[in-house]
């Protein structure tokens, strides 16, 4: 599976392409902005120049930002399909979020609370659903984020691609207990995992 693209690249990818252009256009539009009111000012030039029908000009500004949009649109585009196409092989784990902790069940019937426990560069998708209020999965080191609703299945995947422990939390206020309902993505080695799932739990 090592074909398999990490959405949390493209995320980032988009991320950084984005926010890069936003800064190169503030700096490029203040230092304009900045050269504009000094070189055009009152006492320079008392009687303000007209640009309208300057073709070049009014060309320029359409088409170069229709461009920075389009580029925009295509690495967003590329980062969401990227979140929800989930490629063939994938580890499903069903999420039951609940006042206030998670739930994970595993194909083989495992169950845990608050700890989700997945073999190094395996695709995992998460099938995400709630048993009473509005919850939240966030896993920021997957960039997951998905909503969890009582009477509708939501998803999401992530690929851990390296071994280690993550933080998880409910981002949707649901109540008293919403700080406390935290948990932990623990990625492990494919021969751990296999032998931590066929474990006896007492569930």
């Amino acid at each position: 599976m090592t074909d398999i693209i990490n959405p949390a690249v493209l995320v980032d990818r988009s991320f950084y392409f984005i926010i890069g252009f936003s800064f190169v256009f503030l700096f490029a539009i203040t230092l304009v902005m900045i050269y504009f009111v000094i070189r055009y000012r009152r006492s320079r030039h008392p009687v303000p120049a007209d640009i309208r029908g300057n073709w070049k000009l009014e060309t320029a500004w359409i088409f170069i930002p229709t461009l920075i949009a389009l580029a925009m649109f295509v690495s967003g585009w590329q980062a969401y399909t990227g979140l929800r196409n989930v490629p063939e092989g994938a580890l499903e784990v069903d999420v039951i979020a609940q006042s206030f902790s998670w739930i994970f069940i595993y194909p083989t019937g495992k169950e845990t609370e608050n700890e989700l426990q997945v073999p190094v560069n395996t695709p995992v998708k998460l099938n995400i659903t709630s048993m009473d209020v509005i919850h939240s999965l966030y896993i920021p080191a997957f960039r997951v984020k998905v909503d969890a609703v009582k009477g509708l299945t939501t998803y999401a995947w992530f690929l851990p691609e390296t071994i280690g422990e993550y933080f998880l939390q409910c981002t949707e206020f649901c109540g008293v207990g919403h700080a406390d309902m935290t948990g932990v993505v623990r990625v492990v080695s494919e021969d751990a995992f296999d032998e931590w799932v066929e474990e006896d739990d007492g569930w």
